[in-house]
């Protein structure tokens, strides 16, 4: 059952891409947009698909929003490529790691440079 729900999210992943990019015209939706993680669960009923911004905090917002209103019709499209019994019901969020990875190098940076010029 794992190795299915690992499957689907990847396939999931593949088609909302797309979509994203090609077929929702939806000018919320920031073209800096993409998708870093799909969480399916186990009974394969919701999936969580976590997307990276670049941007300010107000493009995020209003892409968050943009997908948001654009569930219904994703989902639908959903249905319609990957052929499920049940289309799994589609929760967007933000991830903020690749933001939080590039703070902490930049704190590692600038630790760095402080300690070559303490030397």
């Amino acid at each position: 059952m794992h190795y299915r729900s690992g499957r689907l999210s990847e396939e999931i992943k593949k088609e909302v891409s797309k979509m994203i990019f090609e077929e929702i015209k939806d000018p919320r939706i920031s073209n800096m947009t993409s998708i870093t993680d799909i969480e399916v669960t186990k009974d394969l009923r919701y999936a969580k698909i976590y997307i990276s911004v670049y941007g300010n905090d107000d493009e995020k917002k209003s892409t968050l929003e943009g997908l948001k209103s654009a569930t219904g019709f994703i989902r639908h499209e959903l249905g319609k490529r990957i052929k499920l019994r049940y289309t799994p019901e589609l929760i967007f969020e933000i991830d903020n790691s690749i933001e939080y990875g590039a703070h902490i190098s930049k704190i590692l940076r600038e630790l760095d440079k402080q300690e070559s010029e303490d030397i």
